[in-house]
């Protein structure tokens, strides 16, 4: 994707789509691809949502509460960055359902430096503690960028410690609301030293679904994920798939088998994670990674069309007869129903933006 600066009507357009009913970072990207900008899709919603079933009115963010938020936004010292535009993270940029816009607060230059993410534990050891501060200070002296989540316990140590040399703190909630209370300061701080990152509505409180989609961003805009300590169940453990599944480096910090806070990094560790305990361990994988990108032609992107389908009523019927409650695949849709592949495609839109379809990863799909 090719960076240009939205214009004040794109941006406003692009949140008032990104916040319509229904439509998530991946049904975004295909409006846009299919319709060609965030106004002309905004305009056929009411008819896709019909199409897919939706018996009410659909349900649109209005330029009123669009601008709402905009300005409210400004007034805490903050902005919303669209994903083509300079200042949005360039890795964040490329993963599967990278938010459309983001609320940012402090120096946006560190969006565009190479981080490394450090997360692990709330409820850290003082070994644990020390070792974040650690990774966190000796890899800003190499010219990373610590990125977290502001969590209490390993978050918040290696904030501290990167605060004054580059840190960016990716939130679940809005960009004005401090979670956990007890890092109001450091929030304070990094939104005036580091950089604050959300994709939430200013005034968004933290909800529980919010955290993993908080966990994408904070692994997709990193060339790799630090994992201290973890817990089997914690949320480090999701952070760490979500790096997987982006390509990211993933290591983790080994523990005594008798620590529960060691279990989910040993087990990391087993699974194929960097064993680590050395920042040099790190940056001996990554040194020679940069070095290679900084020599590689840069990416180039086809810019691809709007599409335009006619879909008739055989066609949303076959589709609809294999579509069930278990997961299919997109591919398996097209071939079975013998529709042509860019209508199964609009068919799949209409059922998302009326509620009724759920994806599971980039090529599955089940009906709700």
């Amino acid at each position: 994707m090719s960076e240009q600066v939205l214009a004040d009507d794109e941006r406003l357009d692009w949140l008032r789509l990104i916040r319509s009913e229904n439509v998530g970072p991946a049904l975004f990207d295909q409006l846009l691809e299919r319709f060609g900008s965030a106004g002309d899709a905004l305009a056929v919603l009411p008819e896709l949502s019909r199409q897919g079933g939706l018996k009410r009115p659909f349900k649109i963010y209005s330029a009123q509460q669009a601008e709402a938020e905009i300005a409210r936004a400004t007034a805490l010292g903050a902005r919303f960055v669209g994903k083509n535009e300079p200042d949005y993270p360039p890795l964040l940029r490329h993963i599967d359902s990278a938010p459309p816009l983001i609320c940012i607060k402090g120096k946006a230059e560190l969006a565009k430096r190479e981080a490394v993410a450090i997360v692990g534990s709330r409820n850290a050891s003082a070994n644990g503690k020390r070792l974040a501060r650690m990774f966190a200070t000796e890899l800003a002296e190499a010219g990373y960028a610590t990125v977290s989540g502001l969590a209490r316990g390993i978050d918040t140590a290696a904030h501290e410690a990167a605060l004054t040399r580059g840190t960016v703190a990716v939130i679940a909630n809005g960009i004005d609301i401090t979670y956990p209370p007890e890092n109001a300061g450091l929030q304070q701080a990094i939104g005036t030293d580091g950089l604050l990152i959300s994709e939430m509505p200013p005034g968004a409180e933290p909800r529980e679904k919010s955290f993993p989609r908080r966990n994408r961003i904070i692994s997709g805009m990193s060339r790799a994920v630090i994992i201290v300590e973890a817990a089997l169940r914690s949320g480090s453990l999701i952070t760490a798939r979500f790096a997987n599944e982006q390509g990211r480096e993933v290591f983790a910090v080994p523990g005594s088998p008798f620590d529960p806070r060691a279990e989910g990094t040993n087990r990391l560790i087993r699974d194929g994670a960097h064993l680590l305990s050395r920042s040099q361990e790190v940056l001996d994988v990554l040194l020679p990674m940069q070095s290679r990108l900084s020599h590689a032609a840069p990416e180039t992107v086809a810019i691809k069309p709007p599409v335009a389908t006619e879909i008739d009523t055989p066609a949303r019927g076959a589709v609809l007869a294999l579509l069930g409650p278990a997961p299919t695949d997109i591919d398996d849709l097209i071939r079975e129903s013998g529709v042509p592949a860019q209508a199964v495609l609009g068919i799949l839109l209409e059922l998302e933006l009326a509620g009724k379809l759920v994806r599971h990863g980039r090529q599955l799909v089940s009906l709700i």
